[in-house]
């Protein structure tokens, strides 16, 4: 029941370590799925020698990494829509003319429950392939309390069906269904009434999210979604800021919301807002690099004001088809100009403070799960400067290879 790894690299993301946190000849001891202990490789004799050990050869050790802002269980793909968009329509444009989201919901509400499981199957060992134990998965493309549901239900499954850790998030007010272009109020009824205490009473969120934004949901609604949500004992998540500055960051904190995502339009006073309420900035450069947005995430300010910042892949079929962490951790350098101690643990310790785990995971610190990604790389900023390179050596999930 007891593993060493030992003879590496270890970036335990420990911020009282600075940096990553890293111990360069270093050892970590697994128990029962858990970490024991963590430390110098010249420090082992004091763990005892009942367990088997595992030689590390130098290789870097990181946290297993964290997906915390996905969309990967939806029906169809919009390929045709990205035509439409190199032809010079607008993702606003292509959206009101009843595409974008609305087309998914068509594609997502026709599919079984089993058929999005098998096409998120596909999307999801791609990125368990690239070191990600942990992943949030969120509903939105379902808009009515059957497909919403069928939608968390097909989440949940994943982490049944792999190894890894699922988190799931009820993005019923994504957008207005077709069903309900001319009752805005109607929909949100809908959503307020009886989709969130069903799913609620059903165990199946963990997290309710929004889409705060012009063509989407403005912030009284917002508002309304999240007071219900936090009357149901359910943290909040916001799409904030992406294509207009409607202040969804300082909605958000004023929420105590567990991050803020997109954020391209925020100004100052959201980043403060944000700081002040310990809301994390969920940065996502696949959607920013796809749309083709001229405007980066305040990064600077959010550094000023000491807001927390993770990244994510945004992996959907229309803003986002993006499967790759690493790449988004390179998009986040190059696109964003973040660090790569920012980046590290912007996938490691900022993710698991986005969903809320980070007593769970994120770091390599004795009582916390053992989820591991195990690189052949010399140092961590090969995981950020490479591209179409993936270095995994292993995997580790609850202190099990997988």
């Amino acid at each position: 029941m007891k593993t060493l790894w030992t003879n590496g690299k270890i970036a335990t993301l420990n911020p009282a370590l600075g940096g990553i946190g890293l111990i360069e000849d270093g050892a970590l001891l697994a128990e029962n799925g858990r970490i024991a202990w963590v430390g110098p490789a010249s420090e082992t004799s004091a763990v005892g020698s009942d367990c088997k050990t595992i030689d590390l050869e130098g290789r870097l050790v990181t946290p297993g990494l964290i997906d915390c802002h996905t969309h990967i269980v939806h029906g169809g793909n919009r390929a045709h829509e990205f035509e439409l968009r190199l032809a010079g329509a607008s993702y606003e444009e292509v959206a009101r003319a009843g595409g974008g989201i609305v087309s998914t919901v068509k594609a997502t509400r026709g599919a079984s429950e089993d058929d999005l499981v098998a096409s998120a199957l596909k999307r999801l060992d791609t990125l368990l392939s690239e070191g990600v134990t942990t992943i949030e998965v969120k509903s939105g493309y379902g808009l009515d309390l059957e497909s919403e549901a069928k939608m968390l239900r097909a989440a949940r499954r994943l982490g049944k069906e792999r190894a890894v850790t699922v988190r799931t998030s009820c993005l019923a007010a994504h957008a207005l269904p077709p069903d309900y272009k001319d009752d805005r109020a109607g929909y949100l009824d809908l959503v307020v009434d009886e989709i969130l205490p069903k799913i609620a009473a059903e165990g199946l969120a963990d997290a309710v999210d929004a889409f705060m934004e012009g063509i989407a949901f403005d912030g009284v609604e917002t508002a309304r979604v999240f007071e219900k949500a936090k009357a149901l004992g359910l943290p909040v998540k916001l799409h904030a800021d992406q294509l207009s500055n409607l202040h969804g960051a300082a909605l958000a904190a004023r929420f105590g919301a567990l991050s803020a995502d997109h954020l391209e339009y925020t100004d100052e006073a959201g980043a403060a807002a944000m700081a002040k309420a310990g809301t994390v900035a969920v940065l996502l450069p696949g959607a920013y690099y796809t749309i083709r947005e001229t405007q980066a995430p305040p990064v600077a300010a959010f550094r000023a004001q000491g807001v927390k910042m993770a990244i994510a892949t945004d992996c959907n079929p229309g803003t986002s088809p993006l499967t790759s962490l690493l790449l988004t951790m390179n998009m986040s350098a190059t696109l964003f100009r973040l660090t790569v101690d920012e980046i590290i643990a912007g996938v490691t310790r900022e993710a698991a403070r986005a969903l809320g785990l980070q007593d769970e995971t994120g770091t390599l610190e004795a009582g916390k799960r053992c989820d591991l990604a195990i690189w052949d790389v010399e140092r961590a900023a090969e995981l950020v400067y490479r591209i179409g390179f993936n270095p995994l050596h292993a995997r580790v999930h609850g202190g099990k290879p997988a």
